[in-house]
C-alpha cells in the first residue's frame, strides 16, 4: 500500500541568485566561509557573528557564549572550492526547514556563485522579500571581500 500526501504549493519557497566575483575560486570560497562565519552581519550591517564548521556534518550556529546560542544548520555537502550546502532550520521558528546551496564555477574574469535557498514548510508570505534582501547583502559582502583580497 502506498500513501501519497497532497502537495501544498504554498509550503515551498525557492530563492535563486547568481553572483559574479572578480576573484579566483579559492578566494571566493574562502570569502564565503568567512562571511557566513565570524564576519556575518544582518542585512542592515549589524554584526551577527556565526560559527561555521566547514566539514561534512559541521554545524552553522550563532554562539552567544556560555553554551548559549541558536542552531541554524548543518553542512550537508562541501567540496572545496566548488560546493557548500547547508541544511537546517536556519533562522526560522515557523517549523520550516531549509536547504541552502552555493555552487561555484570558474568563469572568464573570475568566479560565478550560483546560490539557491529552498524553504519547505510554513513560511509567512510577508517574510519572503526580507529573505531576498538579506541574502543579497550577504553576497555583496562575499564579493567585496574576495575582490579586496587581490582577486586573482
Amino acid at each position: 500500500m502506498t500513501t501519497t500526501a497532497p502537495v501544498n504549493e504554498g509550503l515551498t519557497f525557492t530563492l535563486a541568485e547568481e553572483i559574479f566575483v572578480r576573484a579566483t575560486l579559492e578566494k571566493t570560497f574562502a570569502s564565503l566561509i568567512t562571511q557566513l562565519g565570524r564576519q556575518n552581519e544582518t542585512g542592515d550591517g549589524k554584526p551577527l557573528p556565526m560559527i561555521l564548521e566547514p566539514f561534512p556534518g559541521g554545524r552553522w550556529y550563532r554562539d552567544l557564549g556560555g553554551d548559549n546560542g541558536h542552531m541554524w544548520g548543518f553542512v550537508q555537502s562541501i567540496k572545496r572550492p566548488v560546493l557548500l550546502e547547508i541544511w537546517g532550520p536556519l533562522f526560522m521558528s515557523t517549523g520550516a526547514t531549509s536547504n541552502m546551496q552555493y555552487r561555484l564555477t570558474e568563469v572568464d574574469g573570475g568566479s560565478l556563485i550560483k546560490f539557491t535557498h529552498r524553504v519547505v514548510g510554513p513560511f509567512p508570505e510577508d517574510h519572503r522579500p526580507d529573505l531576498g534582501n538579506g541574502w543579497a547583502a550577504m553576497h555583496a559582502r562575499v564579493r567585496r571581500a574576495a575582490e579586496a583580497d587581490g582577486g586573482e
